[in-house]
């Protein structure tokens, strides 16, 4: 039986103001977050991901380039651009990423050390490049 469709309340019709949305899918989620990624530029080989800035801003680095977004901005990384960003002050974004970033977001924030991040980014066809 599939599931029910999720409608999310905007943030003024919200009862707890610290709540964030969230959603998780087969094929993609999408999740309500505050904060910056990780600080090394990565690459994800095999998954795409997505950001919707819904109020303040994201700096953006890529490759070859750095890129300040802002409120209404949306940004499509394709697997094998290597990204990274961080939240500018008051930033609140959607990030739409498949199961497996998920998973791996979730495992990199479980860990008590960060001397086996290359390895945890390794077993979900992911990349630190710095």
């Amino acid at each position: 039986m599939p599931g029910q469709p999720i409608i999310a309340p905007s943030q003024a019709e919200r009862v707890d103001q610290s709540q964030r949305m969230a959603a998780d899918g087969v094929s993609f989620a999408i999740h309500e977050w505050k904060g910056s990624g990780p600080p090394q530029l990565h690459v994800h080989h095999e998954d795409d991901e997505a950001w919707h800035v819904l109020e303040g801003g994201l700096r953006f680095r890529f490759a070859d380039q750095t890129l300040d977004v802002n409120a209404g901005s949306t940004v499509f990384v394709p697997a094998g651009v290597a990204h990274t960003y961080v939240s500018l002050p008051d930033a609140r974004y959607l990030v739409v990423l498949t199961p497996r970033l998920r998973e791996l977001i979730a495992e990199l924030s479980s860990a008590a050390d960060r001397s086996g991040d290359d390895e945890i980014y390794r077993r979900h066809r992911s990349e630190l490049l710095e």
